[in-house]
């Protein structure tokens, strides 16, 4: 006994082993308890089967419970993991109605030796499990609001990548090819700003209001990117049909990745943004001609200083196919450094942005806006990276890898919605985008809506050249029926906020012109050169704010983690309670070599040889936790 200078406190001390209890623990206990109130291991057990020979007592479900509990752990690897739950392992297996831990080795052998099959089916019940109970108790999902009062619900798909590093190897002809453990699993890419030799790429889809994960598709090096799209986007149908939203009002904003014309076609059934790098469309004809017209909007963030000129582009042309597409083209004087994105022509950056979201209710400003506010998704992509990590690797196997990481999505989902159980709160409203003001902007300036496509005359008299006549040219000029040019030379503001562009042609051209009799008002006399007027009005747009109405990202899943995690737990295991165990595949002692082959054995049989037996009772109890929760944290197994 040790005294120390408080004579009211005194500490003692043991050889004893007593190990503390893992601060995770607690979360474990509630997470495999609600997903057994909502029949999910069951589930699992039932429609998710792995059939592999010598397998030993162990199932799928065995194997599950090691990730869900890696997973909402946050241990760095799995040897920290085994580490820490090792005193604890038949508390925890109990929690999943299982009696023994596989090994570590046991764990990696299963996961290399995975498929596609099972991964797929656990794939169809994590979406299954999503989307069987709503976020909210009023069943609101969350919603983007436009300036024509329209609402749209919003998805984010992008893609992350996770580099590693090789060690370098003799290669001579003596020497047989080197192999390597994640030849599987990664491939030579793009690995951006992380250090590596290979990388593996992972397609994530999630609900941008919510912060819901709705799927994760990985494969070896950049990826396929369009065959993952098409998955995230069959995900994403699923629950627009369990929430009765349609098709027509969802937003997809998409990573750079697949900003060309080759998904176009893939994404046409939803509305869409995305940043292009289709940057050839920068000399189609349509766009060189409006970028000779005045702008019809500027942009700057609050963070940066500079400020982007924007020109609305509509039905472009855009892919093989030639779909009509909304292309946004935004320009800034380049700096000293290259810019990351677009291209730089004569001192100008060029970005573009293709969308096919309506004029009338979205501005230049709001595309480019709804498009750089996907760095609200980068937090959440940290937040994950910090909690659960899903891109470490687990294991050297393809679909092992996808497995692990469908799991760590999984844990997020009911972390997310545990929160939302612990703190009902309503959704939030964002006013994204201020309204636009209705009178007309202050002469010299560019209208609060940007300009619709441009008007010219019609005749003045009949027989006679009209406005129509003069086509606009690429280089910003007009070209009138006799093949001249006229060139702009004044612009002023009409009292309606319209903006007023005469072009005129040279007087040595017009007087020796044959067709001046069609063209000129004094006819044969041509005292004056001819002069075009184009009119650029105001684009009508709703004079509605752009509302954006979701939840906090990180409030309610942290709300669940710190409870949990600040709480005592108290593990009681209890042996020899209850009537001695039955051999589950047989009633005898002595065993015959067809009882004992794993291949002759049923299913149900195979399911139950690791449950848990009946001659111990463990009971798990935390303190302090709301009402609410005390049901479900309570553990008795028979």
């Amino acid at each position: 006994m040790i005294s120390i200078a408080d004579g009211s406190v005194k500490i003692q001390t043991t050889s004893e082993a007593n190990f503390s209890t893992p601060a995770w623990f607690g979360e474990v206990v509630l997470i495999s308890r609600y997903l057994q109130k909502h029949g999910v291991l069951s589930k699992i057990n039932e429609q998710v089967r792995f059939a592999r020979k010598r397998f030993g007592r162990y199932e799928l479900i065995d194997f599950l419970a090691m990730l869900f509990g890696y997973a909402i752990s946050g241990e760095r690897t799995l040897e920290e993991f085994y580490q820490r739950l090792q005193p604890f392992a038949i508390p925890f297996m109990a929690l999943f109605e299982r009696d023994r831990l596989p090994s570590r080795s046991a764990l990696s052998r299963f996961l290399a030796a995975l498929t596609e099959e099972p991964v797929e089916a656990l794939r169809t019940l994590f979406l299954d499990d999503l989307l069987a109970r709503s976020l909210a108790s009023d069943k609101q999902t969350g919603e983007l609001v436009d300036r024509a009062g329209n609402t749209w619900t919003v998805f984010d798909i992008d893609g992350t990548r996770e580099a590693a590093r090789q060690r370098a190897l003799p290669q001579t002809d003596e020497l047989p090819p080197a192999y390597r453990r994640l030849d599987d699993v990664c491939a030579p890419g793009y690995r951006g700003r992380k250090r590596g030799e290979v990388v593996r790429t992972r397609t994530t889809v999630s609900q941008a209001h919510s912060y819901q994960w709705l799927g994760s598709f990985g494969n070896r090096g950049n990826g396929r990117y369009q065959e993952e799209l098409r998955k995230g986007l069959v995900a994403i149908g699923r629950y627009l049909t369990t929430h009765q939203l349609s098709p027509e009002r969802t937003l997809l904003r998409l990573d750079g990745q697949y900003g060309n014309g080759a998904v176009l076609s893939d994404v046409a059934s939803f509305a869409f943004v995305t940043r292009g790098k289709d940057y050839h469309l920068l000399d189609h004809p349509l766009i060189q001609t409006r970028l000779h017209l005045p702008l019809d909007q500027s942009q700057q963030r609050p963070e940066s200083q500079m400020e982007r000129s924007l020109y609305d582009c509509p039905e472009i042309p855009v892919g093989p196919e030639g779909t009509l597409c909304r292309v946004v083209v935004a320009t800034h004087p380049a700096g000293k450094r290259k810019s990351p994105v677009g291209v730089t022509p004569a001192g100008v950056v060029y970005e573009l942005f293709f969308t096919n979201l309506p004029q009338q209710a979205f501005t230049a400003r709001d595309v480019v806006e709804l498009y750089l506010h996907r760095g609200a998704f980068e937090p959440a992509l940290a937040d994950e990276d910090q909690e659960m990590d899903p891109d470490r690797w687990c294991s050297h196997s393809a679909w092992g890898q996808e497995c692990w990481q469908l799991i760590a999505q999984w844990g997020w989902n009911l972390r997310l919605e545990l929160g939302h159980q612990l703190h009902p709160d309503p959704v939030r409203t964002t006013e994204f985008a201020p309204a636009l003001p209705s009178p007309p902007p202050p002469p010299h300036t560019v209208p609060f809506s940007g300009y619709a496509p441009p008007e010219v005359g019609s005749a003045w008299k009949a027989g006679r050249f009209a406005g129509q006549d003069f086509a606009l040219q690429p280089d910003g000029t007009l070209r009138c029926p006799a093949d001249q040019q006229l060139a702009p030379h004044e612009q002023r503001r009409e009292a309606d906020g319209s903006l007023r562009i005469v072009y005129g042609a040279s007087i040595h051209s017009c007087r020796p012109c044959p067709k001046r009799e069609q063209c000129q008002w004094q006819g044969s006399a041509t005292k004056k050169p001819r002069q075009v007027s184009v009119l650029l009005h105001p684009l009508a747009v709703g004079p509605a704010p752009l509302l954006w109405r979701d939840w906090s990202r990180r409030e309610h899943r942290r709300a669940c983690i710190h409870l949990i995690r600040s709480q005592r737990i108290e593990i009681e295991v209890q042996r020899g309670v209850g009537p001695p165990t039955v051999a589950p595949h047989g009633t005898s002692a002595s065993l015959s070599r067809a009882e004992r082959a794993h291949t002759r054995l049923s299913w149900v049989q195979r399911l139950v040889r690791n449950a848990h037996p009946q001659t111990r009772q463990i009971t798990i109890r935390l303190f302090g936790v709301p009402a609410g929760f005390a049901t479900s944290l309570s553990l008795a197994s028979r």
